[in-house]
C-alpha cells in the first residue's frame, strides 16, 4: 500500500466490513418484529468480537489500537441503544434504516485510518457528512446537495495526512444520516474525488475491472482495459454490479478518468473509463443480466398511445 501514497495526495473511502450492513439490517428487521432485546445483545456481541479481532490483526501499535478501540466501543454503545429502542418501539422506518446501516461504515473507517497510522502515515476519519456531503432527505437512496461540492475540498484538502472518509453514508440539512443506496461507497468516492479536482478516481474491486460479463456465471470472462462513461454507466444500469449506477455521474462533471481496480491484485491494470468513446474491437463489449424479469407485450385496438389498464385481484 505504501507505494500508493508515496508521490500521490490520496483520500480513501471506505466501505464495511463485507457482509456487516446487511447482517446490521436483518438485525434491525428481526428487533422490530421480534421485540426481542437479548437476541439483539447477542448480536452486538458478534459485530464486537468481529471488529475488535480487525483491529487487533490489523494494528500493531498497542497505543494507536486501544485509541481506535476505544472510538469502535464508542459507535457499538450507540448502536445497541438503538437496536434497543427499535425492539420496544417494534417499529423501522426508512430514516432508522438508514441510522442503523451507517453503522458499517462508521466502524470501519477508524480501523481503516488506524492501519495507516500504524504504517507510518498521518491519517484522520471523516463520516461523510463530516467531510461535506450534504443530501436530500429521501432516506435510502438520497442525492447529493449541490453545497457538497463546494464544502468538500473545504473540509479535506487542509489536512496534513490521508482523509479515510465513510463511504455510502451523509446527512440531509437538518443533520439527519441518510444514505446513497447500496453501493454508495462508490458514489461517495466520486463526489470526493470531483469536489477535490481529482486526477484519477479508482474503485478498489474484487474482480480485475469492469468484467465482459457476471464471472460467477460465466467464469471465462475478460476484464475490459477501457470504456466510455456512457457504456459504463449502461451497464451499471442494467444490471452490472461492478459499480453504483450513479457513481459516474460526478467524474463526467469533471472530466476526471475512473479506473476499476483488483483489490486483490493491485498489479493489474484493471478498467479504465475515460469521456472519450473506446474503439471497439469487437461488435459487442459486454453482456449484463438482470434475473427474474418478464416482459409482456401488449396489443390490440385501442391501445395505441395508452397505458395499460391492469385488472384488480379480488
Amino acid at each position: 500500500m505504501q507505494h500508493f501514497f508515496r508521490d500521490n495526495e490520496i483520500v480513501l473511502v471506505t466501505s464495511a466490513l463485507q457482509g456487516v450492513t446487511d447482517e446490521l439490517l436483518a438485525c434491525a428487521k428481526k428487533a422490530a418484529t421480534d421485540g426481542n432485546v437479548s437476541e439483539a445483545i447477542e448480536f452486538m456481541e458478534r459485530i464486537t468480537d468481529r471488529h475488535n479481532q480487525a483491529i487487533a490483526d490489523a494494528i500493531k501499535d498497542p497505543e494507536i489500537a486501544k485509541e481506535v478501540s476505544e472510538t469502535i466501543s464508542g459507535k457499538l454503545s450507540e448502536l445497541e441503544k438503538a437496536y434497543i429502542g427499535i425492539c420496544y418501539l417494534g417499529e423501522l422506518t426508512a430514516r432508522s434504516l438508514d441510522y442503523i446501516s451507517s453503522y458499517g461504515e462508521q466502524l470501519a473507517a477508524p480501523i481503516l485510518s488506524g492501519v495507516l497510522r500504524d504504517m507510518g502515515i498521518p491519517s484522520r476519519h471523516f463520516t461523510g457528512s463530516e467531510a461535506g456531503i450534504v443530501t436530500d432527505s429521501n432516506y435510502g437512496d438520497s442525492r447529493p446537495l449541490e453545497k457538497t461540492y463546494s464544502q468538500i475540498p473545504q473540509r479535506l484538502l487542509p489536512l496534513n495526512g490521508v482523509p479515510v472518509v465513510t463511504g455510502f453514508i451523509a446527512k440531509d440539512e437538518k443533520g439527519t444520516i441518510t444514505t446513497l443506496g447500496r453501493g454508495g461507497s462508490d458514489l461517495s468516492a466520486s463526489l470526493i474525488g470531483a469536489a477535490i479536482d481529482a486526477d484519477e478516481i479508482w474503485f478498489w474491486k474484487e474482480t480485475s475491472g469492469i468484467m465482459t460479463t457476471d464471472p460467477k456465471i460465466v467464469p471465462e470472462a475478460k476484464s475490459i482495459p477501457a470504456i466510455s462513461y456512457l457504456e459504463a454507466m449502461e451497464l451499471s444500469n442494467f444490471g452490472a454490479k461492478v459499480l453504483h449506477p450513479r457513481a459516474i455521474e460526478p467524474a463526467i462533471r469533471k472530466g476526471i478518468p475512473v479506473r476499476v481496480k483488483c483489490t486483490f491484485d493491485p498489479d493489474i491494470p484493471g478498467t479504465q473509463i475515460v469521456h472519450d468513446d473506446v474503439p471497439k474491437a469487437d461488435v459487442i463489449k459486454a453482456v449484463t443480466l438482470h434475473k427474474n424479469v418478464a416482459l409482456l407485450n401488449i396489443s390490440g385496438a385501442g391501445q395505441q398511445g395508452h397505458l395499460p389498464l391492469w385488472p384488480k385481484r379480488g
